[in-house]
């Protein structure tokens, strides 16, 4: 389950839908589990360890500052930016990470290139 995060740098809309959860009608924190955001299928570039390694070591210091950003789709989350954050937070072995949330349609999906837009195979 999605926890929502207090947030004061941005103001975010929600609200409720027929059946009482919560609708995203702008970008919303929340802290998701990784293994529910779908993982980069197609990369052109491999993750920079050293930058992992720094992102780590600040992650365990002082916790993920920016929050990776993930598209919804028909309940399915696509990351398209923080691939180093996310691989931070798996070698970690954090569970969930802080992620800024849009929503979007199937035809959003088709604007964003393959390298890009993490796809998942499960």
């Amino acid at each position: 389950m999605a926890n929502f995060i207090p947030c004061n740098f941005r103001t975010f809309s929600v609200s409720a839908s027929l059946n009482g959860s919560p609708q995203l009608s702008g970008p919303v924190i929340l802290e998701l589990p990784l293994d529910l955001i779908r993982r980069p299928l197609m990369r052109t570039r491999a993750n920079d360890p050293q930058k992992v390694k720094e992102l780590m070591e600040s992650i365990a210091e002082i916790g993920l500052q920016v929050p990776i950003d993930v598209l919804e789709v028909d309940g399915k989350y696509y990351g398209f930016s923080g691939c180093h954050r996310y691989e931070a937070h798996q070698q970690l072995g954090l569970p969930t990470i802080l992620c800024k949330v849009r929503r979007g349609t199937k035809e959003t999906l088709r604007f964003y290139p393959s390298d890009v837009l993490f796809s998942f195979a499960q």
